[in-house]
């Protein structure tokens, strides 16, 4: 292959953003006072490339000459300096290498070169090698990646081995029990004793001969309790609730349900298990019988819950599915927390994917032990809290953020039993027009179709995995069990799915989750013959057994009738995405794998389908102690009655009260131009909404439409009595749901159950049956059906185990003009606590909760009731200080209530903000009127005052040193104002009357659609293009197709996204790559000079205009040291909010429908926004009027303040033009404009960019 160039990449200072975060982290966290300083350089290996392209790509793609310092062949040593490198593990998925390939590739147009990436640590200081060792454990997670070795390899190369054939169990259906057990022992396998025993009676008896290793493989993941809830499964034989307090409604509840059992299987009820699964879906059957549920959309393919939506398009109904799950990766996150935590909302994502739904909004609910500890007190065989929540944030983030989806809600739940596993859900809502989901059931000769990812070895024996008990060695033996996630290829997927033509050719579709072709396929059909040869790999060396049950993520399953194969490769070509026909249906119910010619999987269907022998257990309740956690306070009694106001901030600084600000905005809440709430309200933005609301996606037309999700759980609760815990889950999330403005009635729910390993113990099989008792009593009350759910029962940790949990998700639709938010919205109105009433056993009163839920509801349609909030563990001092964050406005408090009652846990209740009437009708409700709104910051009880921005700063302390909101420094310079006119506008009479604009869509691109609409509800007419490259001809065949649009159009916008994942190493540079072609660079100079084209990228498309000099050159040219460029915000994270920008200079025709000092509230969502230019540049800039926007403080004056100019940009930059204004960047998301947007945040949000390009040539 030739030979290998090498070369280091390190930031320069100021810009090392990465490097400075870790050198606080290592010397604050784990204690190494005597390190100095810490550099990271980016070490790069690349072969098969050429000198020309190396030279190319060297400051183009490799590194940027304004950020980057770049060194060949060897990095310079410093004195005393201790280095070691870090790099994934052969066969995991890099992102960074892949993107580094593909973009070499964009230059070069030849094959891909190989390149391999390392990450070397730079060390100085006073070190001892104990400390060093203790710097490399916290930097190395052995289940991922491993020390890199500092020498240049002599091939970068992959050495596979030619796999031997599929080995069969010699001996096995002839083994005693004995000889079984210790198999089973040395296989690691999931499946019982009595499963295994079962396997061996049917190949014996049945078969008549030994099985393979890959079908024991496969049985053990079919059977495993992630694919086949084998626990949820375990009949229950006998029941004993434990006399005491609580055993009444204990009783009742379960007696109802033994009723309704009767009620919904009638004669076939002796013949139905009692079992945990049976209880979880009762409560689904029993109201749907009673005709509660029929909105309900049923079919034999499950891929989420899904109901039918009346949505209004353009004022006209349609039916809709509105598709929504829940998905846990706890196991993956605790041992590999970025990946795991990034393939758990990959994996969300794909379930109601696969039912053809474009999946629009996420909600992420984790659980904790105390980040805030210290790191030497981690528990040996754990990684420590503060790396694993860091981490997990990082990972879920950067995959919804790379896929284009809005996260709407982000709430960590801290308790001390998170420390033996964590717990990491994700919940999605997707939506598809109910005419384009075509469900059919496979017919003999109908194809199975792998499309998307690659497989390799990542993810193998991930179902079992996620089934077993978590052990001291599992971070060291479970590297192959975690996957490695690729967004942009799982965005590409979406596309396809959302393209009417190529939903309506699928039958049936799975995803690739747990148990890989063996599930994804092996459930499509009950007769199946596959074809491991022709599965898609990715790299060679993979044996038949591998290729059965690897997770490798971004692969979907597909059924398609034999005369639509070809049709549906062309299309998933045409989104640059491979599709392999794989497998067939048959009329013979086997499932059969080949491999080299031979059937290495042959099993019956019925076999497969009785999930293994049947298991047994029995159950025993446990009493809780009277009257454990509704007494409580949440501060002690002492404090409230000796300092009030100590009492109400040490309230707020309790961990789960707390504010979460800094890790909530590292999720892009915006993306897709259809958030209704952001997820901090108020001109603060400091107020978090009660559910999250965004409005159902459209490609073409305008809707009112909005859904809702919210939560309930509460880990005291639930630890207290797991009955109690799920009731309260319930009832929280539907009192959620209504106080942002949605029905209860309408509202569907969702579970999600993780408790600990069961094993025999009846006491701790009471913990989930008392839980899920609790919450079929609460659903057969409130009328509201639980029709989903996902649970994971291995929340075990050697002794240790997690809070009983049962977290319930309601789902809700509402129009978009009934929704309202928390925060207070102005001075003078009454302030109202409307209590829930919990009878002697501290249980709702049902009928009284309903009564209350409506009146709300009906108060917040009729626009009485402004604002919401629900009270919770924090009590009613919670509550409002958190309504009064956003905006500062005040509340004087009466008595009302004496001080202890603002401090109990009041679930179901609500605090209200109504608009000043003399007298409101409660409807016999027992509301309290608690005072009024005030205009001055301040709460005030008789003669306490607590300060709101005080509060503030204490709610905001506790998490603060985990997920900072600060950077060390805001720089206190001031800025000179700006404001720069053109006099007379350079117009020229184009009359076009609908201009043309090219989108192109790189891989990672994921604005394209709202760029879209905004240019198409501007009068312009979009043209797309998808950027292939699976092969040389089809990224040949696409620059071809690029220069033919670009000549036929006035406008090129350059949407936002994460083109290659924002690899390598900085934004933008895919893009960059591909306009630095020669035919394509001509095309866009022709265009710019002589036709009088303009020119806009926003955010990712800035990123590439000023990589390529278009911004603020106005050409495509190399850039030097010196040239301005866009790099990693300050705070070291992604950031996702409202800013306000002001126009300071109309020289550019897409600002001339603003005027110059004009103000806008725009949404911000990126990783690398901080503009750094030298000052000289900046000068220039202001003296030519190129400096088109900045970030401003309420005032309207620029700032470094990093709550106004969040990425800390130099001159508070938002946006700059080329001279003469054809090109405009600017990193605010202005495209993400509609009707009923981001309604808790005031301000104006349109900027009449597009509106403007567009009139510009009319």
């Amino acid at each position: 292959m030739g030979e290998i160039k090498r070369l280091y990449v390190e930031k320069k200072a100021g810009c090392d953003v990465e490097a400075q975060h870790l050198l606080e982290d290592l010397r604050e966290n784990l204690g190494i006072t005597g390190l100095r300083s810490l550099r990271i350089l980016h070490r790069y290996d690349v072969e098969g490339i050429s000198e020309k392209d190396y030279q190319s790509a060297k400051n183009t793609i490799f590194s940027e000459p304004p950020v980057d310092y770049v060194y060949e062949e060897n990095m310079p040593n410093i004195e005393q300096e201790h280095i070691f490198a870090t790099e994934y593990l052969p066969g995991q998925y890099d992102q960074r290498a892949d993107s580094a390939m593909q973009c070499v590739q964009l230059i070069s147009q030849t094959e891909k070169p190989t390149i391999a990436v390392a990450k070397v640590f730079a060390l100085q200081g006073d070190i001892s090698a104990e400390e060093l060792e203790k710097i490399k454990k916290y930097c190395i997670n052995p289940v991922d990646s491993r020390e890199a070795s500092l020498e240049k390899p002599d091939s970068l190369q992959l050495e596979t081995e030619v796999p031997e054939d599929v080995k069969i169990f010699e001996g096995f259906i002839d083994k005693s029990p004995e000889e079984l057990e210790k198999l089973r022992q040395e296989l690691s396998t999931a499946m019982s004793k009595q499963d295994f025993l079962f396997c061996q009676q049917y190949f014996r008896d049945t078969e008549k001969r030994n099985p393979s290793v890959t079908e024991m493989k496969v049985i053990d993941t079919y059977w495993s309790d992630h694919c086949r809830h084998t626990t949820f499964q375990t009949k229950i034989e006998n029941v004993e609730i434990e006399d005491g307090k609580y055993k009444a409604p204990f009783q009742k509840a379960y007696e109802l349900y033994q009723s309704e059992r009767k009620e919904v299987y009638g004669q076939k009820e002796q013949q139905r298990d009692v079992n945990l699964m049976d209880i979880a879906v009762l409560g689904m059957k029993a109201l749907k019988k009673k005709g509660l549920l029929n909105d309900l959309d049923e079919s034999e393919e499950i891929n989420a819950c899904s109901i039918v939506v009346p949505v209004d398009v353009d004022g006209q109904i349609e039916d809709w599915l509105i598709m929504f799950k829940n998905e846990t990766h706890n196991h993956p996150t605790e041992i590999e927390p970025f990946g795991g935590a990034a393939t758990c909302l990959g994996g969300a994502i794909r379930d109601p994917l696969s039912g053809r739904s474009y999946v629009y909004q996420a909600m992420r609910v984790t659980g904790a032990g105390d980040p805030t500890v210290k790191v030497s007190d981690t528990i040996a065989g754990k990684l420590p809290q503060i790396k694993i929540v860091t981490e997990a944030a990082k990972g879920y983030s950067s995959y919804g953020n790379q896929i284009g989806l809005a996260t709407g809600q982000v709430v960590e739940v801290y308790d001390p039993g998170f420390v033996a596993k964590r717990m990491e859900i994700g919940a999605v809502i997707g939506a598809a027009k109910k005419e384009n989901v075509i469900r059919q059931i496979p017919e003999s000769g109908d194809v199975i179709i792998l499309v998307g990812g690659r497989t390799g070895r990542d993810g193998c024996g991930g179902a079992t995995g996620s089934s077993k008990q978590h052990t001291v060695s599992s971070i060291e033996n479970c590297g192959a069990e975690v996957q490695k996630g690729n967004p942009p290829t799982e965005r590409k997927l979406q596309r396809l799915f959302r393209n009417t033509e190529v939903s309506k050719m699928i039958k049936r579709c799975n995803d690739f989750g747990a148990g890989g072709v063996s599930v994804a396929i092996g459930e499509l059909a009950e007769g199946l013959t596959i074809n491991l040869d022709a599965v898609p790999k990715k790299y060679d060396g993979l044996d038949g057994t591998e290729l059965a049950i690897s997770e490798s993520q971004e692969r979907m399953a597909v059924v398609v009738s034999r005369q639509n194969v070809q049709k549906f490769i062309e299309y998933a070509l045409l989104e640059n995405l491979e599709a392999t026909e794989v497998a067939v249906v048959t009329d013979n119910r086997r499932l059969i794998m080949n491999w080299r010619g031979k059937d290495i999987v042959n099993i019956s269907r019925d076999f497969l389908d009785t999930n293994g022998a049947t298991q047994t257990t029995n159950v025993c309740v446990k009493m809780p102690t009277k009257d454990g956690f509704f007494k409580k306070m949440s501060v002690s009694e002492t404090v409230i009655e000796t300092d009030f106001k100590q009492a109400w901030i040490e309230n707020l600084q309790k961990l789960n009260i707390a504010g979460q600000k800094g890790l909530v905005e590292r999720f892009d809440s915006t993306i897709g131009a259809g958030t209704v709430l952001m997820p901090f309200g108020g001109k603060n933005q400091l107020t978090q909404p009660e559910a999250m609301v965004a409005k159902v996606p459209m490609l073409k037309g305008e809707t009112t439409t909005a859904t809702m999700m919210s939560f309930g759980y509460h880990p005291e609760i639930a630890k207290w009595s797991p009955f109690h815990g799920a009731v309260f889950a319930v009832v929280e999330s539907l009192a959620k749901i209504v106080a942002a403005g949605g029905d209860y009635k309408k509202a569907k729910l969702t579970f999600q159950e993780y408790f600990e390993r069961l094993g025999e113990d009846p006491e701790k099989w009471g913990k989930p049956f008392a839980a899920l008792i609790g919450a079929f009593k609460a659903q057969m009350e409130m009328g509201v059906a639980a029709i989903g759910g996902k649970d994971s029962m291995s929340g075990t940790f050697e002794d240790m185990t997690v809070p009983p949990t049962l977290v319930s998700f309601a789902v809700d639709y509402e129009n978009i003009n009934g929704i309202i938010s928390p925060e207070f919205k102005k001075a003078g109105n009454k302030v109202v606590f409307l209590p829930a009433k919990l009878d002697e056993n501290h249980l709702p009163d049902y009928d009284y909760l309903k009564k209350i839920f409506e009146l709300v509801h009906d108060y917040i349609q009729k626009g009485i009731c402004v604002s919401a909030h629900t009270v919770r563990s924090g009590g009613i001092a919670e509550a409002i200080s958190k309504m009064s964050f956003g905006n500062f406005i005040g509340v004087k408090l009466n008595d009302e209530l004496q001080k202890k009652d603002f401090f109990k846990p009041e679930y179901g209740s609500f605090v209200l903000e109504l608009t000043n009437s003399k007298v409101f009708d409660f409807k016999g409700a027992d509301a309290i009127i608690l005072g009024e709104t005030i205009a001055t910051p301040v709460i005030t009880y008789g003669d306490v005052e607590i300060g709101i921005k005080n509060a503030v700063t204490a709610w905001q302390k506790p998490l603060e040193t985990v997920f900072p909101t600060k950077t060390k420094q805001i720089e206190k310079q001031s800025i000179a104002p700006i404001s720069y006119r053109v006099k007379q506008k350079a117009t020229h009479s184009h009359g076009i009357a609908k201009p043309r604009v090219l989108i192109p869509v790189f891989p990672g691109t994921n604005c394209e659609y709202d760029s879209q609409r905004a240019f198409e509800k501007a009068g312009a007419e979009v043209e797309t293009l998808v950027i292939a490259n699976l092969s040389v001809s089809a990224l040949e065949q696409t620059i071809q197709k690029m220069e033919k649009m670009i000549k036929n159009a006035q406008m090129i916008m350059l949407p936002g996204g994460f083109s290659a994942g924002d690899e390598p190493e900085g934004s933008g540079k895919f893009i960059a790559a591909t306009f630095r072609n020669p035919v394509i660079k001509d095309a866009v100079m022709d265009l710019l000079q002589n036709r009088d084209g303009l020119m806009l990228g926003i955010c990712n498309g800035f990123q590439a205009l000023i990589k390529l000099g278009l911004v603020p050159y106005g050409e495509i040219r190399d850039i030097d040291e010196n040239s301005p460029t866009l790099t990693y915000n300050q705070i070291g994270r992604h950031i996702s909010c409202l800013v306000d920008t002001k126009i300071t200079s109309n020289l550019s025709p897409w600002l001339w429908g603003t005027e110059t000092d004009d103000i806008y509230t725009i949404p911000v969502s990126h990783g690398e926004g901080r503009f750094v230019a030298p000052q000289s540049v900046i000068d220039e800039l202001v003296a030519n009027g190129q400096i088109a926007t900045q970030y401003v403080d309420p005032s309207g004056n620029a700032t470094y303040d990093i709550r106004y100019n969040p990425n800390g940009s130099v001159c508070a930059i938002e946006g700059i033009t080329s001279p003469d204004g054809r090109v405009l960047g600017k990193m605010g998301h202005s495209e993400r404009i509609g009707n009923g947007l981001y309604k808790n945040v005031s301000g104006e949000k349109d900027q009449k960019i597009f509106i403007s390009g567009v009139n510009y040539f009319k």
